[in-house]
This record gives C-alpha cells, structure tokens and sequence, in this order.
C-alpha cells in the first residue's frame, strides 16, 4: 500500500492539491458551491476520455484522434435519433459500437500495418471531423431528444449521475489493468514489446484493443457530450485530445510505455480541469489558457523523461552523506569492522 500511495498517486495528489490552494487564493468563486458543482460536470468528459488515452499511452502508444471522434459521434448520434427514427437507447448503444470500431480501426492501423500511431491519429483527426461535417450540411443540430440532457443533469439520491459514471468506468478500468491479465498484458507491451512477443503476448492484438478500448470511452465522452448540451455539432471536442493525454501525463503515465496508473489519471485529470476553471475565474483569455495547457503537457513530459535521472542524483546524493555522517563513537561507517 505505501508504494502504491507513494510512487503512483501521491505526487499527483500534491500537485492538485498545490493548484487547489492557488486557486482558492487568486479568487473567491472557487469555492464556491456552484463553482464545485459545475467543476464536477465539467470534468467528467475529459476523465472519461483520458481512461482511453492512457490505456494508449501506456502501449507506448498516442491517440490524437479522440477531439474529432467526439464530433463525428456527436453527429451520428443526432443522425440516427432525428433522421433515422431509432429509439434513444439503440441509437446510444449504436454510437457506442461505432466508437469502438473507429478505435480499432486506428489500432489496426497502428499494429498490423505499422503505420506509427502518432501518424494515424493525426490523420484520424483531420478525416474524422471531416466526416462530421458530411451531416446537416456542416451545421449542428440541436434538440436530439428530450430526455437525452437527463444523461448529463440527472441525479440518483441526490448526487449527480456524472459522479455514478466516473466510479462506474474508473473502478472497472483500474480492476482490468491491475487485477486481470489483459492489463498485465497492457503494461507488459508498452515496457517492451519484443519480450511480451517472446513471452507469448500477442503485441499487435493488444495494441488494437488498446485503441478500440480508447475508442469507446471517447463513444462514451461523446454521448455525455451530445446530452449536455442536447446536441451535435462538428465544432464539439476542439483540444479535448489534448486535454486527455495531458490528465494521463499529469497523472504519471510514461509515453514512453510500460507505466501509468488508471487512478491517478483522474487526478491529472481533476488538475487539467481545476486549471482551466481558475483561469476562467480570472478572466484569463482563451489564448493564455492555451499556452498555460502546452506548458503543463511540458513540464510533465519533462519529468517523466528526467524522473531516472532525478531519482539518481537523489539517490547518490543520499548515499555521499551517509558515507560523510559520522557513527555514535565518532568514526565513519567505513572505519567500522565488517562485523559491526
């Protein structure tokens, strides 16, 4: 339990709580009950959506695609309730199933043709919001359904149904890449491929779950999306996949593969979230927003990449002044017999 609290959750928990009490100082509408209720809204999409990207980033995988899934799902949504005439449970279900696909279609372009997912997400971005605008001419289109908004502002003994779907898809997601063998596959491909192959683990199938899994919770994201606002719109998702892998690093996961924590991207999550409505409240222009974003995904990259480095330094630096720090009798511990 200690290096569990130590290595993968604590030193995210400090930062939010770092930035929470920045927050709470820089404005008196933070804490603010309604500030909180809607901070709480409001992070719900981007955390849904970071359980994906972090399943990707740690198959040292990227998924940039996920903003643009948003939009066409948003669209597909409206299309099949609207035009189509399907009921609004199988037209989610069949928005959930079209997420999953598009996921593994990245994922089997990734893996099986070897195309570097960097590559095609990036092209997923561009074609998928394209393709969103292949509906209503471009155009949004509101009032999907009326019951669609009590997706997203319904509440079950008195608490937000938002809250009920983090606990729901994070418990289950934390259970699958911890306690089940997919998950140690997961890890076991993104640390290094070519053991997990000797090793008998499928690489390439693990990668296209990795996507198609990535794919469904954007599916998800985009179905909480239409029902906030009761609409889909080409323009829905801008930045979120940046937001996304942004929770996941901030949240400790390596892109370099082989390491991240499912709980812990709920909190870089809550961090991104927490930034963006301080900033808000500070009347800070969206341009700076932006620039403070790409700073944060910065600084977290940073660490990761020197985390190694750092923790040697620290390392050696504690082992110089053990080997300088005098025993109880005044000698040094390597003055000391073998035996003491």
């Amino acid at each position: 339990m200690r290096r569990f609290v130590d290595a993968q959750l604590l030193g995210p928990a400090a930062a939010l709580a770092i930035i929470i009490a920045i927050a709470s100082l820089t404005t008196d509408r933070f804490l603010d009950f309604g500030n909180l209720s809607n901070l709480s809204l409001q992070v719900c999409i981007i955390a849904l959506v970071a359980i994906g990207s972090t399943m990707v980033i740690i198959t040292a995988g990227i998924d940039l695609s996920s903003g643009s899934m948003v939009a066409l799902l948003t669209m597909l949504l409206a299309e099949f309730v609207k035009n189509m005439g399907l009921p609004l449970p199988l037209a989610i279900a069949a928005v959930l199933i079209c997420g999953l696909l598009l996921g593994m279609f990245n994922g089997v372009l990734t893996a099986y043709l070897r195309i570097p997912s960097f590559i095609t997400t990036l092209a997923g971005l561009i074609s998928f919001r394209g393709l969103a605008l292949l509906f209503n001419n471009g155009s949004p289109s509101f009032s999907i359904h009326p019951m669609l908004e009590t997706l997203f502002y319904g509440s079950f003994l008195g608490i937000p149904l938002p809250f009920y779907y983090l606990v729901f898809f994070y418990a289950l997601a934390a259970v699958l890449m911890k306690d089940t063998r997919l998950g140690r596959e997961i890890y076991a491909v993104g640390g290094n491929p070519s053991a997990a192959s000797l090793s008998g683990i499928n690489v390439r199938k693990i990668q296209t779950l990795a996507f198609a899994m990535a794919g469904f919770m954007t599916a998800v994201g985009a179905v909480l999306m239409s029902s906030r606002l009761n609409s889909g719109s080409p323009n829905y998702g801008q930045s979120l996949e940046l937001q996304a892998i942004a929770a996941g690093v901030v949240g400790g996961a390596s892109l370099a593969g082989g390491r991240g924590n499912i709980l812990s991207t709920l909190i870089g999550s809550l961090t991104i979230v927490v930034v963006q409505n301080a900033l808000n409240l500070n009347a800070v222009p969206t341009s700076v927003q932006n620039i403070v974003l790409g700073v944060i995904i910065l600084i977290a990259v940073g660490i990761d990449m020197w985390r190694g480095e750092m923790s040697n330094k620290i390392r050696s630096l504690f082992h110089f002044s053990a080997a300088k720090t005098p025993s109880v009798n005044g000698s040094s511990p390597s003055s000391l017999p073998k035996n003491s």
